[in-house]
């Protein structure tokens, strides 16, 4: 099942990219609403090969995903790949600078199931297609204004 979503940003791309790959606050983020999230790797320098061990809570059940950043580069692309027991995914972040100081967010997701379960969760969702979507892009649309208003405060300071 895949999910894509388009929002322009007021801030350039440099700011947008910067602020998509400090992943030490995406863990911090994660970690205030309730996840466990673990660096797997050793590597220094923010870069493929990056790896992450996540635990939370969903559907009162605890998920365990193994996240790892497979592409990350100057031109404003991102591609991550999380797998768990029973569902795997692809996460593309495309950057594309629309002028000095405004960005194009461009995120794509694919979800495949590993199990039966798995399947039929996806097929409800497939159902309720319209429903998800909406908040699959309201989900996007509150993450470039939360770029867009960090860029603002950026700019005061």
């Amino acid at each position: 099942m895949k999910f894509v979503a388009r929002h322009d940003i007021e801030a350039p791309l440099e700011f947008v990219q910067k602020t998509l790959a400090d992943f030490e606050g995406w863990e911090r983020a994660a970690m205030r609403r309730g996840a466990e999230v673990s660096r797997t790797d050793a590597l220094r320098v923010a870069g493929p090969g990056m790896s992450w061990l996540t635990r939370f809570a969903y559907r009162g059940k605890e998920r365990v995903i193994n996240v790892q950043l497979l592409a990350l580069d100057a031109a404003g692309h991102m591609a991550f790949i999380g797998s768990s027991a029973s569902v795997e995914g692809d996460v593309k972040i495309d950057l594309l600078e629309m002028a000095a100081r405004r960005t194009r967010l461009h995120v794509g997701v694919e979800v495949k199931p590993r199990t039966l379960g798995a399947r039929l969760f996806l097929q409800s969702l497939r159902l309720a297609r319209s429903r998800v979507d909406k908040s699959f892009d309201a989900r996007i649309a509150m993450l470039a204004a939360d770029i867009d208003a960090r860029y603002r405060v950026a700019q005061r300071a």
